[in-house]
Parts: structure tokens; C-alpha cells; sequence
């Protein structure tokens, strides 16, 4: 097993410069290569591969407080991220690669760490608590014909009253497709362990993976400034941070809004697919229903974001200028009910 160990600390907290290490490396490394990554990101919130961020997160809060979507490769659900979360992925070419192995590495690692956790259904981590078991850590795996990845997070000090901001979407009529989050209830590892610390849980987590394969390394600290030679680096990450793969890959869905005015009622249908309306039809009881019936053919093509609506419907009011009151009230509804 000499030499085939290797082990990447990452100094950024920006997700899509660390999910776009993590592919980058997964896609180059030899196959008899075994990897740990850590990291950490900070304001963000990740969904799965195949996940609607409009039905999963509360995308308008997100907006307003800066809080970055990240959409990675692997399957999964939504979790939040701050700098109270470690992240952690491990890489094997086949047929080593076994999530097992990377599960009890770093079950071992948090019993280094003063802390004693077993593993729970398909991908969680838990500990016991006097009113039952609380998730720790949560865990998605990416596999291909000759190599496989397991990553996931590890709850140590992360501000639980934000996570709910941000994972409970305001109520929408939406029929989405796509895989949905299971919520489970959480504990952060501060409340068993006071001292830990994402430095500490590293170290422990490091020493675990060294034990079981016999072997240490140097660990090559990343940064933007201090990035390893990854060809194809900068397309990645540039899909990585792209609106078009976090938002526009998005499985195809419908919303259906309804609102009512002093001058009428408005019901919409949108049709989207990857993140762009392709079918709108707008019904009104409103005595004037032309601004609307324009906006219902001008959405077609857009992308579904509050930016496009309120761009179009000030170009409506520049066409119906007896209609700005009305249109005004349109649009600050539309751009709080699709956000």
C-alpha cells in the first residue's frame, strides 16, 4: 500500500471551490489511490444531485442573507453549512472502494475525539441523547465504473436555528419532481464534547485514516492561492458556480400561484424545466387582461427567477402605462412568490 495515500486540508469556504477540488480530483486520481479530503463552507446551503431548490430551501431568505446555493454530483438531500460543520470525502478506485471502511474511519476518528457514535440506516451518524438518538453527521457517495466517493458533514458547533431558516421553504404550489429531504432531528457534537473542535476533529479523523491503511503523508493544504495541479480546474469550477447547474439543473416541475386584488383575481401556471419557463397561462377576472395575457407569452423562454419577472413587467409598464398601479402590485407580489 506504499504511496498511495493522500490527504487535502482545504483553507477556502467557498463550496463551489471545494466541491470543484473534490471533482477534479476524484475524475484525475490514479485508481489505486485512496484520498481524504477536509474542508469546510461557510453561508451555504447543498443540495443533491437531483433535488428542486425551490421546493427544498427558502431560497428568498437565502437571497437576503447571502447565503449561497451549492448543488453537488452525488445523490442526497439539502443540508446547511456553516463553519460549525467539518466536512469530510474519501475516494477509492474499485474494488477497495467500500463506504463501510470510510464509515468506521470516521466513527474511529470520533472516538479518538472523546465521542461515541454508530452508524444509523443508510447514511447517518448518531448519538445517543436522554430524549433519543440525534443525527451528527449526514453522508452521500458518488460511484463510477472504477472509483466511488463517499463525503458528508459532521455537526460540531453549527447554528441550528439558522439550518431551519434556510431548509423550510415558504409554502408553494408546487409539483415537483425530484428526490426530497428527509429531516432528522440533530445535535451538534459540542454538546458532548465542549472542547472539540473542527482542528481537533481533523486531527483525530487524519490519524484514523493513517492507522487503518499503515501509512502517513504530508497533508497539502489548498486554498485559491495555493491550489495542486488539477487540469480542467477552472471549467469545473466554473460550472460549480454557475446558475445554470445549481439552479437551471433542477428537475422538471409546475407552480401554480393565485392571488387577489382590488382589481381582480390573478392565477398562474408556470411549466419549468431546467430552470426555464417553457409554458405560462395567466387567468384573470381583471377588466383589463391584456398586460397580463402579454406577460404570460413574454415569460416563455425566461429564466424562473424574481430578477426576469420583475425585468419584464417593468417593460409592460412602459407598454400599458395606464396599468402601472396595477402592474406595480403584480410585481412585487410575483418577485416574493417565486423567490
Amino acid at each position: 500500500m506504499s504511496g498511495k495515500l493522500r490527504l487535502l486540508i482545504s483553507e477556502s469556504y467557498d463550496p463551489w471551490f471545494n466541491l470543484a477540488v473534490e471533482e477534479c480530483i476524484f475524475r484525475q486520481m490514479p485508481a489505486d489511490q485512496r484520498v481524504l479530503f477536509l474542508w469546510r463552507n461557510d453561508n451555504t446551503v447543498v443540495i443533491g444531485r437531483a433535488q428542486n431548490p425551490w421546493k427544498e430551501c427558502n431560497t428568498r431568505k437565502m437571497d437576503e442573507d447571502g447565503v449561497k446555493l451549492a448543488r453537488r454530483s452525488s445523490g442526497g438531500g439539502a443540508v446547511f453549512h456553516d463553519l460549525g460543520n467539518t466536512c469530510f470525502t474519501f475516494m477509492a478506485g474499485k474494488p477497495e472502494y467500500n463506504k463501510t471502511i470510510s464509515t468506521q474511519i470516521i466513527l474511529d476518528g470520533l472516538l479518538k475525539a472523546g465521542i461515541n457514535a454508530t452508524a444509523s440506516g443508510r447514511n447517518d451518524l448518531v448519538v445517543p441523547q436522554d430524549d433519543g438518538e440525534r443525527k451528527v453527521s449526514g453522508s452521500a457517495y458518488k460511484e463510477t465504473k472504477d472509483r466511488g466517493f463517499h463525503h458528508g458533514t459532521l455537526l460540531i458547533n453549527a447554528n441550528l436555528s439558522r439550518l431551519a431558516n434556510y431548509l423550510n421553504p415558504d409554502p408553494k404550489k408546487l409539483q415537483a419532481k425530484g428526490i426530497t429531504s428527509v429531516r432528522s432531528r440533530v445535535a451538534n457534537l459540542i454538546e458532548l464534547q465542549p472542547n472539540i473542535t473542527h482542528e481537533k476533529l481533523c486531527e483525530t479523523i487524519t490519524e484514523s485514516f493513517f492507522e487503518y491503511y499503515g501509512e502517513r503523508v504530508e497533508a497539502e493544504i489548498i486554498s485559491p492561492q495555493k491550489l495542486p495541479d488539477l487540469p480542467g480546474f477552472e471549467e469545473t469550477f466554473t460550472k460549480q458556480s454557475s446558475w445554470e447547474w445549481n439552479f437551471g439543473q433542477a428537475p422538471a416541475f409546475s407552480h401554480l400561484l393565485d392571488n387577489r386584488f382590488k382589481w381582480g383575481g390573478v392565477e398562474l401556471h408556470f411549466d419549468i424545466e431546467r430552470g426555464n419557463v417553457i409554458r405560462s397561462q395567466i387567468y384573470t377576472d381583471s377588466l383589463d387582461p391584456a398586460p397580463l395575457e402579454a406577460l404570460s407569452e413574454m415569460l416563455v423562454g425566461q429564466r424562473y427567477t424574481p430578477e426576469s419577472l420583475k425585468a419584464l413587467i417593468e417593460q409592460l409598464t412602459q407598454r400599458y402605462p395606464n396599468n402601472k398601479i396595477e402592474l406595480n402590485e403584480l410585481q412585487e407580489w410575483l418577485v416574493t412568490a417565486i423567490a
